[in-house]
């Protein structure tokens, strides 16, 4: 039986509003959902689960609708949905009655529920959530559903407010795959058993890495699963090494070029590294005209930032540490300047977490 595993969509999130490309956001993630149905199609898949959030929001009947007809297009593949902490589904309402015309399950919300699938042999077994938090160690009491047939547990959660969890529990309960929601970036908790699928886009800052779907197979030597890309943007970090010798023409090719190299779909954070005579600043524009950049964050050190914190932790063990380095003159120049600037760096954002 071979499926693919996803969660965490987010249909109709408005990720980056803010900013130029952001109003592209939404479409994009509905075009990566399509892809995911595009490779069911093409990886001749059985079964499709998703693992929560699906949904931004609570969906409405329009809003399931929108995505029947989207699962409609599969040719051969089940679909198994479990709504989660954020598209959680009030019991009876208009929304949990919705009967599907695709070949898909929506489990029911506040109760355990095995969606038996006689054509492939496989019981889905979850418990959906009908309101945005549980503190109950759910997932820990539900059983495989079905005997002699392929077990699977779709669950959503696993911090102390959404439904918690021990990885060693779940294990011992024998499903042959425990599919998981709720952590966007993907998580491969115990080989080839259990993981957290991550959104198939990014939707902020944070959730940095390449992001896409589990496809899995099950057969009678067990469950194998790999992690399959298929975002169209990522988040990514950019770091730049600031220096008094260099000219703000160089820093700035020294950037393009390295944006260059990964591409412009993608949406970038800029971090300044290094000393400077005076943090000096440099114009952006024409980056920024050209690429994704949500943020510059300056870390640099100037003469001036470098006698404060030298002042202010002279009696510390980060003054310490400095006078260390600086009367160490068996270390390379190379090195203990970068020994300096990381220490520095660490005071700088200790400083901006009190």
């Amino acid at each position: 039986m071979r499926f693919i595993h996803i969660a965490d969509v987010h249909l109709y999130a408005t990720p980056d509003k803010e900013f130029e490309w952001g109003e592209n956001r939404p479409k994009e993630i509905e075009e990566t959902f399509e892809k995911v149905i595009d490779a069911c199609n093409e990886k001749d898949i059985d079964l499709l689960l998703i693992a929560g959030n699906l949904f931004d929001l609570s969906p409405t009947v329009e809003d399931l609708i929108f995505v029947d007809d989207k699962l409609m297009r599969l040719e051969k593949t089940r679909t198994v949905i479990l709504s989660g902490s954020d598209d959680y589904i009030v019991p009876g309402s208009e929304s949990a009655a919705y009967k599907f015309r695709s070949r898909t399950v929506m489990l029911p919300p506040e109760k355990t529920t095995n969606a038996y699938l006689r054509g492939i042999n496989t019981c889905v077994t979850g418990y959906s959530y009908g309101k945005p938090e549980y503190s109950e160690r759910i997932l820990e009491s539900i059983d495989p559903g079905h005997e002699d047939a392929v077990n699977i547990l779709l669950g959503h959660g696993g911090d102390k407010n959404h439904m918690p969890f021990r990885k060693d529990k779940l294990a011992a309960k024998g499903f042959d795959y425990v599919a998981m929601g709720y952590i966007r970036r993907p998580v491969h908790i115990l080989k080839n058993r259990m993981a957290y699928a991550g959104s198939p886009e990014p939707l902020g800052p944070k959730e940095t890495g390449r992001h896409g779907y589990v496809l899995g197979e099950v057969t009678d030597e067990g469950t194998k699963i790999s992690w399959c890309p298929i975002a169209r943007r990522n988040y990514m970090d950019i770091s730049i090494t600031m220096s008094p010798e260099l000219s703000p023409e160089e820093i700035t090719k020294n950037l393009e070029e390295k944006l260059l190299k990964l591409g412009n779909e993608n949406i970038y954070r800029i971090i300044l590294r290094g000393f400077s005579k005076d943090n000096m600043s440099f114009d952006l524009d024409r980056i920024k005209s050209r690429y994704n950049i949500y943020e510059v964050l300056n870390m640099t050190i100037s003469d001036d930032d470098e006698k404060m914190l030298r002042a202010e932790n002279e009696k510390n063990m980060m003054g310490s540490f400095i006078r260390e380095i600086q009367g160490s003159y068996t270390i390379d120049e190379r090195i203990r300047s970068k020994a300096l600037r990381y220490g520095m760096e660490a005071l700088i954002m200790a400083g901006e977490d009190r």
